[in-house]
């Protein structure tokens, strides 16, 4: 059984180093602010998801899946606050996103 537990953690790892890495590619190569928090938003969610995932399946049920679940809850609600907010920002300094012309830009 904890050998099932381990290979699970390990494939949660696996697949939400692999999110973040791509989020982080994305930030790299993506032309303006609007793309960029587009993959840091959505890719480190999902990333910050299966390692909370892994974790809760190594710890088995007990106080801290509890905490885990918590902690999931709140990045879940705080990253599309914080992508919400970045974007708004990025609407008042007049940044126009790519491949958009300025007269089209409201």
């Amino acid at each position: 059984m904890d050998l099932i537990k381990d290979i699970i953690t390990g494939i949660c790892f696996f697949i939400g180093s692999l999110s973040i890495i791509v989020g982080a590619c994305g930030l790299i190569k993506f032309p303006d602010v609007f793309s960029r928090i587009h993959a840091a938003g959505m890719i480190d969610t999902g990333g910050t998801a299966f390692f909370l995932l892994g974790m809760i399946t190594q710890t088995g049920w007990s106080l801290i899946t509890v905490k885990l679940l918590l902690i999931g809850i709140f990045i879940f609600f705080t990253s599309p606050v914080s992508s919400h907010v970045t974007a708004n920002l990025a609407r008042q300094k007049k940044l126009i996103p790519f491949g958009r012309k300025i007269g089209k830009l409201l």
